[in-house]
């Protein structure tokens, strides 16, 4: 017989363990003096909980205590041996205090507590409810009417009614199910009071404890979890960490949980390429051979099991793993061929001659897969460079530097190709890393060549036109073709130079001058074109520049050409002269100023004396001399051998001076050579202009102001005429004129139109004649009669000595029997009667006149 050792919960004194009994009314159990329970039989199974009654007899006391015992299975689970399950006290008889005298010696025994065990209380029960769980019971119920009530969070306290009591007979029920995540405890007292309020016994703690059921599956924290590992890595190697929670009792097997793998996909290169962690859910690797080449992500889905993993009682929850295998360089990058060729133009630059294709493995556009292309050898001038394609990796040779077919008509380059990462250890470099590239120079037609360009050669101006100055030939690089050379001149600003066409000699045109304004720094440039007869014809330039030697062949220039000095001598009143030439040196200063001999006038009245090389100063000899102006000539010379020398003409005005050495106002006019009575003439000629503009202008405001005053020669109101008006101009509009308006309106008097010579006739007057002498136009005219028709009324108009001065309104035809419309007077009112036109009056202003015409009032 299996046998299961479980404590019961029940109430004893703890002085009287020893001395206490237990009888079960169950036979197949038994209740042992330390209180525990034992089945005497194996029991099948526990499908309905098993209920009996325990009795507690104490060895000297003569009252009983009683107790249900109820055995059921966690969570209900059926067909499960006895030996599997924990007995819970649904029902305590609260025990009898009392107080005994000693038989010996007469002393009252003192009353002692009682230790009220914890009640377990399953979650998530079905019931019945309410469910008794205790009963509370004081040794005085005998006695007198006793009440009992509980306290506390449960009963009269948030959560409330969860727990109630029975008054009279102090059964304690729960009365709905409890749920242990909700609330793990409950701590309660019982109180026990008698008809009137008054307390009997003092209060009793009773704690409650929610027993956890495994009613919670475990939940991972993401349902889907992203981990890496490098390809190649190691067995052992930590992945990732999952991570479940479950709600139940982590110190129970309940909450207690276990991971495991349920699966691998793909399964290579095997089905159990990781592991996990039961405990802490850490995945690491398995077994060697990663590869990101053959499998780049694993897909893990891992279980989570509670009870401990068991797997028949526990609960399950699973989650996605999702295993990145991270790139390493362990493939180097491969050519795909053994040997490239490509071609090029010689001369060319930045030009793609080859394309050099490879193969890497690795991750895509990472540092494990750029390629890096080197040229090991066959390029030792350095024309070519390799640059990588970012997009498919391949490799361009690139022209850096032009090549030269007459120097190089082929190049063979050897090409190495690399990661820009490293390769991972233990990887060694593929025998494709390397190729062979051969580059074809090809052959074209290039333009002559001036070896010395610019060329610069020397000579001294004022050569004169014809004179050889030098050969300027160009060499053609074809040294393959047999092509002939021509020369022409491109750029000659002063038109100086001749080039000969076949040979290239320089002659020139005309005499070469340095103090030209086209001689820059004594240098004279002209550009010249070399062109070949090749196919395509090729070209080119080259520039002679001339280095001009001075002469001394320009005079010196004297300054100023105007000055001022008082007519009085003094030591102040000078005036400082100086010259420019256009020469450089040594054809420039220092110069030397002297004056004329003649007339003998100039050195008897003047002086000159040298400052410097450069500066001369001209004084009056004599102590006075009258103000006016004087034409004082100066001989310049320069340094020059020989020198030149040049007279100039200097402007003095001579002119009285005040104390500080200045010519006063008077004096500066007297000096320019103006009498009293020429300045008087002037002025009378400036007031005569000022009165005259008065007048103009005062004349001009009357002919305004009478203008303005001018009276309207219509009244706007009987005005029918349709007038075109222009607002934004400058007075008054037609009343504005001088003209009088009415010749504009039909004449009255036909004397002019019948006095008018024969053939003149003006078409804006209405005919006054036979109509039969107004041309009759057919009924169909032709479409340029229209045209012809107004030509002839402003001939006629502009040829009539009886129109007026201005333009007039031209009034082309008239409707009548001379015209094809016939005429409108035969139209008439189709209304059979007179017709009411007062409502005109209410059309507003605008129809006032209107509203005169037709009205028909009392006036009328």
């Amino acid at each position: 017989m299996s046998r299961c050792r479980v404590p019961v919960q029940h109430l004893i004194n703890t002085d009287w363990l020893k001395a206490v009994g237990f009888e079960s009314s169950d036979p197949n159990f038994s209740v042992r003096p330390d209180g525990s329970v034992y089945a005497e039989q194996e029991v099948a199974n526990l499908s309905e909980p098993i209920q009996f009654m325990v009795t507690a007899r104490g060895g000297h006391d003569p009252h009983i205590w009683e107790t249900t015992v109820k055995l059921a299975l966690f969570g209900h689970q059926p067909s499960v041996p006895v030996s599997q399950v924990n007995i819970y006290k649904l029902v305590i008889k609260f025990p009898r205090k009392h107080q005994k005298s000693s038989s010996a010696n007469g002393l009252r025994r003192q009353k002692r507590d009682w230790v009220i065990p914890p009640i377990n209380v399953p979650e998530n029960s079905r019931g019945p409810f309410p469910q008794m769980l205790v009963r509370i019971r004081s040794d005085q119920d005998l006695e007198k009417g006793i009440r009992y009530s509980i306290t506390g969070a449960g009963a009269d306290q948030p959560p409330i009614d969860v727990y109630n009591i029975d008054p009279v007979h102090g059964k304690m029920f729960v009365t709905r199910p409890l749920d242990r995540e909700e609330r793990a405890s409950y701590h309660l007292r019982a109180h026990a009071v008698d008809m009137n309020g008054n307390k009997v016994e003092s209060p009793i703690d009773l704690y409650i404890y929610v027993i956890d059921m495994n009613d919670n599956r475990p939940e991972f924290q993401n349902q889907v979890y992203n981990g890496s590992v490098a390809e190649g890595s190691k067995p052992g190697t930590l992945v990732m960490k999952v991570t479940a929670n479950d709600s139940d009792d982590d110190t129970t097997a309940n909450g207690m949980v276990r991971y495991r793998i349920l699966s691998q996909t793909p399964h290579m290169p095997i089905p159990n390429m990781f592991t996990i962690n039961s405990e802490t859910g850490d995945i690491f690797t398995m077994a060697a051979g990663l590869d990101r080449e053959k499998v780049s992500q694993y897909i893990i889905i891992v279980q989570a099991t509670d009870m401990e993993g068991n797997l028949n009682f526990g609960l399950s929850n699973t989650a996605t793993a999702l295993i990145s295998v991270t790139d390493i360089n362990d493939n180097p990058p491969e050519l795909t061929a053994r040997t490239f060729s490509g071609e090029v133009p010689e001369n060319s630059v930045n030009v793609v001659v080859a394309n050099l294709t490879v193969i890497d493995r690795d991750q895509p556009h990472s540092p494990n897969w750029a390629a890096q292309y080197r040229i090991a050898s066959g390029d030792p001038q350095g024309h070519f460079l390799i640059r990588t394609n970012p997009v498919n990796n391949d490799g361009m040779v690139t022209v850096v530097k032009p090549v030269d077919y007459e120097q190089n008509r082929a190049f063979m380059l050897t090409v190495i190709v690399s990661n820009k990462a490293p390769l991972a250890s233990g990887i060694q470099s593929s025998l494709q890393s390397s190729a062979g590239v051969t580059i074809s120079v090809q052959d074209v037609n290039e333009s002559p060549v001036f070896p010395t360009n610019p060329k610069s050669i020397r000579f001294e101006e004022g050569v004169p036109a014809g004179t050889t100055l030098t050969v300027f030939a160009a060499q053609d690089p074809d040294l393959f073709i047999q092509q002939t050379v021509r020369y022409s001149k491109l750029s000659d600003p002063a038109n100086w130079l001749r080039i000969n066409r076949t040979n290239g000699q320089i002659t020139t045109m005309a005499v070469l001058d340095r103090e030209s304004m086209y001689v820059r720094n004594n240098i004279y440039e002209a550009t010249f074109l070399a062109a070949d007869n090749g196919s395509p014809p090729a070209s080119g330039t080259g520039t002679l520049q001339i280095h001009l030697i001075d002469v001394n062949d320009n005079a010196p220039v004297m300054m100023p050409k105007e000055a001022q000095l008082c007519e009085r001598a003094n030591p102040r009143s000078k005036v400082n002269i100086t010259a420019s030439d256009a020469d450089a040196d040594p054809h420039v200063g220092p110069f030397v100023f002297e004056l004329p001999s003649y007339p003998p006038s100039i050195r008897r009245n003047w002086t000159i004396s040298r400052i410097s090389g450069d500066y001369a100063q001209l004084r009056l000899r004599i102590p006075y001399l009258d103000a006016e102006v004087y034409d004082v000539p100066i001989i310049v010379s320069d340094s020059g051998n020989p020198p030149l020398s040049n007279r100039s003409i200097i402007k003095v005005k001579v002119c009285p001076c005040d104390d500080n050495g200045d010519c006063t106002t008077t004096g500066a006019v007297a000096a320019a050579g103006l009498g009293t009575g020429a300045i008087i003439a002037i002025l009378i000629c400036i007031i005569i202009l000022l009165i005259l503009v008065l007048v103009f202008v005062m004349w001009m405001k009357r002919r305004e102001k009478e203008r303005q005053a001018k009276p309207l020669l219509i009244d706007p109101e009987d005005d029918v005429r349709d007038n075109i008006l222009k607002y934004d101009e400058e007075g008054g509009g037609e009343e504005d004129q001088d003209y009088d308006l009415s010749q504009l309106q039909q004449p009255e008097s036909v004397e002019h139109i019948i006095s008018k010579p024969v053939g003149v006739r003006r078409v804006d007057e209405r005919p006054i004649i036979a109509e039969s002498q107004y041309p009759v136009r057919p009924s169909l005219p032709h479409p340029g009669d229209i045209g012809d028709f107004i030509n002839d009324g402003l001939r006629a108009a502009d040829n009539d000595p009886t129109a007026p001065p201005y333009d007039s309104l031209l009034v082309f035809d008239y409707e009548g029997s001379g015209s094809t419309a016939g005429s409108v007077s035969s139209l008439n009112s189709s209304s059979s009667g007179d017709q009411d036109y007062d409502y005109l009056n209410d059309w507003g202003p605008r129809f006032k006149k209107l509203a005169d015409l037709y009205g028909g009032g009392e006036d009328d």
